[in-house]
């Protein structure tokens, strides 16, 4: 059994309801809470795996919001759907074995259509997802298990193989890596001499001794080998160059830059092993799953709470070591021998939910809650540093009175973790925080095979009110779970006999029987349960009684036609016949009637003429009593018509006991046709056997054709009318079941062999579709039904039911068609046209005045329908969103930020993040300057700063503070002398100079760095004398450079603070993320800018082409009339006017001619793209702000109007 899962951006989810998910061989999209929204039938075979698309990228009606998934088989196919439509956008195919690992390129300036995919057994291949073209191939030495993409530098891939692991520093979407990697070798921890050692130590030193060496250059002894045991490979998105490797029983932290552990989660020996773990981006936590199916929360300890209990000696030197504390856990599942958990997936936006997917093919969704808690509520003893509440909501700073909603969203939950050497501010807004763990959806999935199915009956002119497609499925613990197709949902589950489901019928739209048998006991006999089940009620009843214990087994129940008369066929005793209505029985036949072998009620019967017979019979009587009685009163007669009218009604609806027939072979073949009438039974024909036929195993009836199947696969159709009769040979097996499909006048007909299933028109007498096991498909087909006039249902062997067309193709429908229970907020399923706008009128509120979500409001001329469709969206959004929306003190930044949140769209997500919280930094830094005599710089900045997960767009001081605290770690871990010697380095350059030295003085005298260390250490100590010996490092420096040695000679510039020259040499030889890393840890805050802004040059130049990311380093640099002015240029007319709009009201961007002039363009442009979305109002409002710029346009928009007016 196959399983895959992975979490959708784009669906909020209303109370927290989210959506995720797939099983078994089909590729799901969303789920709700308890719904499932489409599952598309790979058929190919079992999906391993299934991706979401990722939406780092700027989207408008060209590059719409748009459901995309792949997913990734057992037989090495891939299939690009779009889930909306419920169709294959494209299939990839190399190999036909498995796939081992399959993403999506998350840096989508270029393309947002590249998906990355391990073929095996070494294979890598980078594919074209919309054309199914491939771009490149590359393989490598060892077989690749899996990989990684980092999250802060798109050139950078590592892939775990059954040897080690490759890290790609050269990955590119135009060309396959050039070389093989940089191969490093990994030993499990348990193989790690380390941990043989007994570690004597106590406390924060147990950790430390934990791990020494894991990654090395040299291949490890063989003895040391056991890579099997590694199970998951993943970076940290939480910062730059960390990465996991996950064990059964630890997790490891390393730190790529030295290549050392720099933290450990391991498990007690009593503990639960691990399965999977997923790291976040907004804060510095770890989302694991163990092998019972708990899911945990871990949190990154703040560094200035790491103490000593009170029972130890106080440490004068303590160990510093990434430490993850457990903060939240769910409930275990009960996991047996079948019931195990598969994977887990993270909400990919607000990480704050996780979804669950166990083997028996439940969902489970745990969502995140954070819970204020009381001073007196802390348990100061447990040794874990509190958690509190960030200061921001949605990127800007709020008062304690303020709408806040912090569930949105992980960085919403909890503040981020301090920097050691940092208290945290004691601030009555900074509340402390538990987090918890709250199911908040459950979806079931099917039990495992053997499956009964049966479709209620059809859909006709009379019932079309109250009619529901249900599907009941007879499992083997036996349940009855009734489906309602066209939702997808499970309406009732009914747990209604002890043992294996063996038969369902429908005795009306609402009620059906089901049988089950126990195992035979030695005599062969066994307990028998037939059960009358009414479905709105739950209600169901022993159908016979007190019968049923010790009796040979039921092998088919048949209801009649009309649903009047049920027919019980057993393996070995005479036929029952029962009325339906009463429960009773008619007629239990004599010892020595036929041995059944298969039945079939006639579809013709007598009531049209019995109800003809009685209603004239009623007016008869009806005119006799007016006749007689003249003399009565006018209130007697009506009262008396009254009367009649009720009893008429009740005989027709009850006591007419209609003629029905039905028709049974024997073990010759012979065919009986039988008469029921009330509680008579009539014997009135016998129609000896058919020589060409075999034992006949089933019978269908409708109109007047017959069809009859044998053990020997042969098909015999009988025209009643025209009183002839055809064998066809199938060579098919022994044919186990025949169905006719509903609707009048449709003769098709479904057969259901050993080995597949085939569609028969009985009126052409010739085959239409087949279905073979093991020729078209892997599975076994278990049980078949109609679904409709044109759809049939499978259930298989592999735990699936399908519904397929009459072709026996897939088939799938789009999600708009479903019939959801409730609304769900997903403007995906939107056009794109409508999806936009929408996202329009939630960012530009107020509307005339008015802070609304009725978009009947506004002037939006489009078809009725689709307003329908955006109000029903607006209408879906929870309680707690809608208030923050309608909120005026809500501000722009913010409205931003949660729209972009509720899209799914991440570009949208890291651009606002970035403007909101330098946009508002400048705006406290004004308030400071201007205040009188408060010199020091606005708390805010210095206690809310930028969250270190965006790497180098952090103010300087606090990303200062970050390499010190990391490099002090990499120094505590150091174990050999090349860890030794990277740390001397980086501490040079952070120009921690003192620390350096004694560093270089460490090196022991056998060791052959030993004297050049010796005279670095000198060196480092005298070189702040003066002019000549500078000029002479300088000198020396750029010689080093020229010839090859571009690290030593930076670190010769760094030691004589010409750190402004190093970075030039760094970006001239193309190390640009190197230069912005000193030029943050060494420069003054303008010759910073000065290297960050020609890195921005860089980004945006065609060849590198990452201008979203240029975006973002203008955005924590202030430039932010330059951004405005890219955005623009990029054609981000959308992001631009609301950038402009937010940066008017921060008072940002000085205003000039020139300035006025780029805002007037930006306000036309944008009027004219909401023109094009049909959203006049929102045309009309930025044409009329763009002044001369939008004057055409607004007279284009406002014509209509005055025509109207004029006529």
């Amino acid at each position: 059994m196959a399983c895959a899962c992975d979490r959708c951006p784009c669906f909020e989810v209303p109370g927290g309801q989210e959506p995720c998910l797939s099983q078994r061989g089909h590729v799901p999209a969303e789920t709700q809470p308890g719904e499932e929204y489409g599952a598309f039938d790979v058929r190919s075979g079992a999906t391993e795996m299934v991706k979401w698309a990722r939406e780092n990228y700027h989207h408008n009606i060209g590059s719409p919001y748009s459901l995309r998934l792949a997913s990734a088989d057992v037989n090495g196919k891939i299939i690009v759907w779009d889930v909306a439509a419920g169709i294959a956008q494209c299939e990839i195919q190399e190999h036909a074995k498995p796939i081992q690992d399959v993403q999506w390129l998350w840096n989508q300036d270029a393309s947002r259509d590249l998906l990355l995919a391990i073929h095996p057994p070494n294979y890598i291949v980078l594919w074209n997802a919309d054309t199914g073209t491939k771009l490149w191939k590359k393989s490598y030495a060892d077989n690749i298990l899996s990989f990684s993409f980092d999250p802060f530098d798109p050139s950078h891939l590592t892939l775990l193989t059954s040897e080690g692991i490759v890290f790609i520093s050269d990955f590119s979407p135009s060309k396959p890596p050039s070389g093989p990697g940089k191969k490093v070798y990994i030993s499990s921890p348990h193989s790690s001499p380390a941990h043989s050692k007994v570690a004597a130590a106590t406390g924060a030193k147990k950790a430390l001794n934990k791990v020494k060496i894991l990654i090395t250059q040299e291949k490890p002894s063989a003895e040391f080998i056991t890579l099997n045991d590694c199970l998951q490979l993943a970076y940290l998105p939480s910062k730059r160059n960390h990465m996991l490797l996950l064990y059964p029983r630890e997790i490891l932290i390393l730190d790529l830059e030295v290549n050392q552990t720099v933290g450990v989660i391991a498990i007690e020996r009593t503990g639960v092993p691990f399965l999977q773990v997923i790291p976040c981006f907004q804060r510095d936590c770890l989302f694991c799953l163990h092998e019972n199916g708990c899911i945990t929360l871990r949190v990154r300890r703040s560094y200035n709470s790491i103490f000593t209990t009170s029972s130890e000696e106080p440490d004068p030197d303590p160990v510093q070591e990434l430490t993850y504390d457990l903060r939240s856990q769910c409930d275990a599942i009960r996991v047996t021998k079948t019931v195990r958990p598969f994977s887990m997936v993270c909400c990919p936006v607000n990480e704050n939910a996780a979804a669950l997917i166990v083997s028996d093919g439940r969902v489970m969704i745990w969502e995140l809650k954070s819970a204020v808690c009381s001073r007196n509520s802390r348990n100061s003893s447990s040794g874990v540093s509190p958690l509190y509440s960030p200061v921001s909501f949605c990127g800007i700073p709020v008062g304690v009175l303020q709408n806040k909603l912090p569930d949105l969203s992980l960085d919403n939950m909890i503040g981020q973790s301090a920097v050691a050497g940092e208290e945290h501010p004691k601030s009555p807004i900074l509340q402390e925080v538990h987090l918890k763990f709250l199911l908040t959806g459950l979806l079931s999935g099917l039990p495992s095979p053997h499956f009964a199915i049966r479709m209620c009956p059809p859909l006709t002119t009379k019932n079309i009110k109250v009619y529901q497609p249900l599907l009941a499925v007879g499992t083997s613990n036996g349940s009855v779970l009734v489906y309602h197709l066209t939702s997808g949902l499970l309406h009732k589950e009914l747990s209604i006999h002890s043992c294996e489901v063996k038969g369902i019928e429908w005795t009306s739209l609402t009620g059906f029987l089901s049988f089950a048998t126990s195992t035979p006991n030695n005599m062969g006999l066994v307990r028998n349960e037939l059960q009358l089940v009414d479905l709105p009620t739950g209600r169901s009843i022993a159908f016979r009684g007190e019968r049923g214990n010790d009796e040979s087994p039921i092998e088919m129940i048949k209801v009649s036609h009309l649903k009047q008369y049920l027919a019980v066929v057993f393996k070995d005793k005479p036929l029952e016949l029962w009325d339906v209505r009463t429960c009773t029985i008619l007629r239990e036949m004599s010892k020595n009637f036929p041995a059944i072998t298969a039945l079939e009620w006639s579809p013709s019967h007598n009531l049209k003429s019995l109800r003809k017979k009685q209603l004239a019979t009623r007016e008869a009587m009806a005119r006799q009593t007016v006749v007689s009685d003249t003399e009565l009163s006018v209130v007697e007669s009506s009262v008396i018509s009254l009367l009649q009218e009720a009893e008429s009604k009740s005989e027709l609806s009850q006591n007419i006991s209609a003629r029905e027939h039905f028709v049974f072979t024997d073990n010759d073949g012979q065919v009986y046709h039988l008469t029921v009438e009330g509680n008579s039974v009539k014997d009135s024909a016998r129609i000896p056997p058919d020589g060409s036929m075999g034992s006949i195993t089933c019978i269908a009836w409708k109109g007047d054709t017959l069809v009859l199947g044998d053990m020997d696969g042969n098909l015999n159709f009988w025209d009643l009318k025209g009183r002839v009769s055809r064998g066809i040979p199938t060579h098919r097996s022994w044919v186990r079941k025949i169905r006719f499909a509903p609707g009048k006048g449709n003769q098709k007909l479904i057969a259901m062999y050993n080995d597949g299933a085939e569609v028969w028109d009985t009126k052409e007498v010739q085959m239409v579709s087949s279905l073979r096991s093991g020729r078209n498909v892997t599975f076994r087909i278990l049980d078949v039904d109609w679904c409709t006039s044109d759809k049939v249902i499978l259930a298989s062997d592999d735990g699936c039911i399908r519904v397929l067309e009459m072709s026996m193709k897939s088939t799938c429908f789009r999600m708009d068609e479903q019939e959801l229970t409730e609304p769900v907020w997903c403007p995906y399923l939107l056009v794109p046209r409508a999806s936009l706008a929408l996202k329009a009128f939630l960012l530009h509120q107020p509307w005339n005045g008015r802070y609304s979500l009725d978009v009947s409001h506004i002037d939006y001329p489009e078809n009725e329908e689709i307003k329908n469709l955006l109000q029903e969206q607006l209408n879906s959004l929870s309680n707690d969103i809608k208030k923050l929306l309608l909120d005026p003190e809500f501000t722009l930044l913010q409205r931003c930020l949660l729209v972009s949140r509720l899209y799914g769209d991440e570009s949208e997500l890291h651009f606002w993040t970035v403007a909101a919280h330098y946009l508002h930094s400048l705006s406290q830094e004004r308030a400071a300057s201007t205040t009188a005599a408060r010199a020091p710089a606005p708390r805010d900045r210095v206690n809310n700063p930028l969250d270190i997960c965006y790497d180098i767009l952090c103010e300087n001081a606090y990303f200062q503070k970050f390499q010190l605290e990391r490099v002090n770690l990499q120094e505590v871990k150091r174990s050999t002398y090349d860890h030794t010697r990277k740390c001397t380095d980086q501490l040079l350059l952070l120009g921690q100079t003192d620390r350096a030295v004694q560093l270089l003085l460490e090196t022991s005298a056998e060791n052959q760095h030993y004297y050049c260390d010796s005279l670095k250490a000198c060196l480092v100590t005298t070189v702040t004398s003066s002019g000549p010996s500078q000029s002479t490092i300088k000198l020396v420096a750029t010689n080093m450079i020229a010839n090859g040695k571009l690290a030593e000679g930076v670190q010769l510039l760094c030691l004589i603070d010409k750190a402004a020259d190093a970075c030039r040499y760094l970006q001239t030889y193309g190390e640009w993320n190197r230069a912005a890393w000193l030029a943050k840890v060494r420069l003054n805050s303008e010759e910073c800018a000065d290297v960050l802004k020609r890195w921005v040059d860089h980004l945006c130049s065609p060849q590198v082409n990452q201008k979203s990311k240029a975006l973002l380093v203008l955005l924590s640099l202030g430039c932010f009339s330059s951004v405005a002015e890219t955005l623009h240029s990029m054609r981000y007319f959308d992001r631009a006017a609301l950038f402009v709009e937010a940066c008017l009201k921060y008072g940002a961007i000085e205003v000039s001619q020139d300035t006025e002039k780029l805002i007037a363009a930006i306000y036309a442009d944008y009027a004219r793209s909401l023109k094009n979305l049909g959203f006049k109002q929102g045309a009309v409002l930025f044409a009329s702000k763009a002044g001369a710029a939008g004057r055409d346009l607004l007279n284009e928009l406002e014509s209509p109007k005055q025509e109207l007016t004029a006529q």
